[in-house]
């Protein structure tokens, strides 16, 4: 009998990995310009620009650090949770970065912010991936046979 949670897990496993390399993609501007349809920053300016008013407290030097770190993850994260490696400590990261990102856009971009772009959603989301006990169709499920 299937694991009834295999397609599930894929399913979420995908989202949320694809959820993360395409804004990395959209700040490199591999998705096209600024202002284009569908491009939110179209260049990595745009992004630190963004990442600092998320993070006014740090000057806009220290906002392009914290920036590059949280696309690493994001990098990361996404790659990770897409093949299935490490999946539960990716999603773990995962929980952690986007968490960290509502709780910034709640305080500094308004209570709506990250209702209105699911980032609570996302992060809950990531939380309940690593407590799935089996990841079929993964890296990890091949390396544990």
């Amino acid at each position: 009998m299937m694991n009834a949670s295999a397609i599930p897990q894929l399913f979420l496993r995908l989202s949320l990995g694809i959820g993360f390399i395409l804004p990395v993609l959209d700040r490199f501007g591999l998705l096209g310009a600024p202002g284009e349809p569908n491009v939110g920053w179209g260049n990595w300016h745009n992004f630190v620009v963004y990442t600092n008013s998320l993070l006014p407290y740090l000057n806009a030097g220290t906002a392009e650090v914290m920036g590059a770190l949280a696309t690493i993850g994001e990098i990361l994260f996404g790659i990770l949770l897409i093949i299935g490696y490490k999946t539960k400590l990716a999603a773990i990261g995962s929980f952690a970065l986007t968490l960290a990102f509502a709780l910034s856009m709640l305080f500094f971009a308004g209570y709506r912010a990250p209702f209105n772009y699911s980032v609570f959603a996302v992060s809950a989301a990531s939380l309940l991936l690593a407590t799935v006990p089996l990841y079929k169709w993964s890296i990890d499920a091949y390396l544990a046979d």
